[in-house]
This record gives structure tokens, C-alpha cells and sequence, in this order.
């Protein structure tokens, strides 16, 4: 179905933003286009707005500052949807673990070493730690276009407790591993832990106006076939089916990173609206057996930004060619790398507006 043509639902349906029709099932073409960290470093803006604050988690909770990093983007692309400048480290922040951001390093945390230290994160701190998040979004819709899809965003728990294990960032994550491993039942409670700390965050969001959300389980190529489906694909699915009896009309978009024949699972059993797939996703296997069952997103390689622009061209024409037909959101298979020149950014949008079938 074209913009063009009337949606079976009527008026009411077309009145929708093109991000929430497409994951409501309407293909359109061309397809919604917005991009994971589509806010950041490689706009200049961005870069003296960062300047203003002290630190990174200073720059997310000052609801002005984040506002502004929201809109930058789309103020220079007119993409369909904004993503509210925030960090999945929030979480781990509101439940009372110490997160801070080393300049170049990403993420620290006073890493979680065994059960005993869960006795220290506590739900009932969210609201108040998160309130700057909540504050913002309000005034985020209210500044966007109308067509504009505002989304909310959070960390799925796999990836989430892998941070707040390590104590950051690890090329292995091999203590999150060894300890769902060799104590399930135990790491079982940090999961179920955030597995309500994610649905509070997201339906907060919601409520202060987000109209789309997306969980991002970013390590969720590490882990085996079994824990995949146990600790990725089950928490995912419960919070999924929890934010949509809460809020039937607001779609859901997982992205379960690295996850290779897992993405099947997660497209037939997840519950979502749409699963974002990683660049290392064949093409036509997507369109074969994932995008019957869910609509798909992505999944140009981001590093494709920083290739001649007739490269970068034709491999989202080639995308859109084998994906657009369906059900389906144009991304990338992961955020904007801080080397990307704005430029590129521009060239791939304007290649997927002028796309046709």
C-alpha cells in the first residue's frame, strides 16, 4: 500500500504518523526512515550543545539540553521520528547502582558482584531519579512537526546487567555469562528486576508522550542458542506483553543485536510490532522469514556512511529493493558512527524518499 491509497481502517489510520503505520502493519512507500543514535557526535550542533554540560549524565537529565539534542536531527533531516535523548545507563542510575561516564572509555559502574549486591537497587527510587527523562518528553511532542513520530527508548535486562556486572563496556561479558551460568536462579532475580524496572521506564514514557518504543538488547549476540531465548528473547516477551496491556497503541520495536537464526524466534514469539535487524542480517532470509511475521527495521551498515556516496547509494537502494515492499522501516544496523559527515546522512535520506518499487 502507497501513501497514496486508503487504509482499510479509514481516515482514523491515515491520520497516524508514517513510523506508527508502518509498525501497525501498512507498507508505504517509500518507507519511514530514522536512525539509531541519529543524535550525536558527528553534527556539529551537537557537539557545542555537549559542551554546555559537565558530564554525559549531566547532558541527559538537563531536560533543555536534551530537547535540543532531540531535535537537532530533525530540524536538518526531516526524519520521521525523533528518539529522546537519554541512555539505557539511566537504569542502573534509578535503581541506585553508580554509574558514570569516563571521557572516551563510555559507560562505569560500581560492578555487581554477586546476589548480596542487589540489596542495593531499589524500584522505588526510579520516579524520582528519572523525573528529568519524564519532564522532557512533553515538551519534545509539543515541539516536533505533526507527522513526527516521538519514540522512548530503553536497554533490554540482558544487556543492561552485563553492564552492571562488569562494572562497563568488556570484550567478552564473560562474568555476566558465568554468572547466569553457574547461578541461573540467582541471576534470574537481577533479570526479573529489570525486566519491571524497563516496563516502568517505558510506560513512563509513554505517559509523558512517547507514541513508539524501542529495548535494545546490544549484547544479545553473546550469549548462546539456550540463554539466548532465556535471557534475551523471555524477559523481552514479558515486557512486551506488560506495555501492550497497558498501552495497546503504542507499537514496540526490539532489537536483540548479533542475535544470527534468533532473530526467527523473536519475530514469531516476541509479541512486537518490529524487530530491528543488525547489518549481518542476509537480506532475502529477512524478507523470507522474518518480515511475514513482523515488520522489519534497519540494516545498512553504518560504516557505509563513510563510503563514496554512490557505494552508499546503491546499497540502500538494494535494501529498500529487497525490504521495502513489505512491512518495513529503513535504519541502520546500528547507530551513526561519530566519523560520519553530515552530508552522508542527507544523501541516504534523500536516496530513500526517492526510491520507488
Amino acid at each position: 500500500m502507497t501513501d497514496s491509497q486508503t487504509s482499510s481502517l479509514g481516515t482514523v489510520k491515515q491520520e497516524k504518523r508514517r513510523l506508527v503505520r508502518a509498525l501497525s502493519g501498512d507498507c508505504l512507500t517509500p518507507p519511514p526512515v530514522w536512525l539509531m543514535r541519529q543524535a550525536g557526535r558527528y553534527l556539529p550542533e551537537y557537539q557545542k550543545l555537549r559542551a554546555q554540560a559537565a558530564n554525559f549524565l549531566d547532558f541527559c537529565f538537563t531536560p533543555d539540553l536534551a530537547l535540543e539534542a532531540t531535535l537537532q536531527p530533525i530540524r536538518r533531516y526531516g526524519l520521521d521520528a525523533a528518539i529522546l535523548f537519554s541512555d539505557i545507563m539511566v537504569v542502573p542510575y534509578g535503581l541506585g547502582q553508580k554509574v558514570w561516564f569516563a571521557e572516551g572509555e563510555g559507560p562505569r559502574l560500581s560492578a555487581l558482584e554477586s546476589e548480596r549486591d542487589l540489596a542495593g537497587l531499589t524500584l522505588e527510587s526510579l520516579p524520582a531519579a528519572l523525573a528529568p527523562v519524564y519532564q522532557v518528553l512533553p515538551q519534545i511532542r509539543a515541539a516536533l512537526p505533526d507527522e513526527v513520530a516521538l519514540i522512548g527508548f530503553a536497554g533490554a535486562p540482558w544487556t543492561l546487567a552485563c553492564y552492571m556486572i562488569e562494572g562497563g563496556a568488556s570484550k567478552d561479558f564473560s562474568k555476566a555469562k558465568r554468572w547466569a551460568f553457574d547461578a541461573p536462579e540467582s541471576f534470574g532475580k537481577l533479570s526479573d528486576l529489570l525486566v519491571e524496572a524497563t516496563v516502568r521506564h517505558l510506560s513512563a514514557q509513554i505517559e509523558a508522550g512517547a507514541e513508539v518504543v524501542q529495548v535494545f538488547d546490544s549484547w544479545a549476540g553473546v550469549l548462546p542458542a539456550e540463554e539466548l531465548r532465556r535471557w534475551s528473547l523471555e524477559p523481552l516477551r514479558e515486557i512486551t506483553r506488560r506495555l501492550k496491556a497497558a498501552h495497546p497503541e503504542v507499537p514496540v520495536i526490539l532489537f536483540p543485536r548479533a542475535a544470527g537464526l534468533g532473530y526467527q524466534a523473536f519475530a514469531e514469539e516476541s509479541g512486537a510490532d518490529g524487530l530491528s535487524l543488525d547489518s549481518m542480517v542476509p537480506l532475502d532470509w529477512a524478507r523470507q522469514s522474518l518480515q511475514p511475521h513482523i515488520v522489519v527495521q534497519g540494516n545498512l551498515d553504518p560504516a557505509l556512511l563513510l563510503a563514496r556516496e554512490q557505494v552508499l547509494e546503491a546499497r540502500v537502494r538494494k535494501i529498500l529493493d529487497t525490504l521495502g515492499r513489505g512491512p518495513f522501516v529503513f535504519n541502520l544496523g546500528h547507530g551513526v558512527v561519530p566519523a560520519t559527515a553530515p552530508d552522508k546522512v542527507a544523501c541516504l535520506i534523500e536516496t530513500v524518499r526517492s526510491w520507488t518499487p
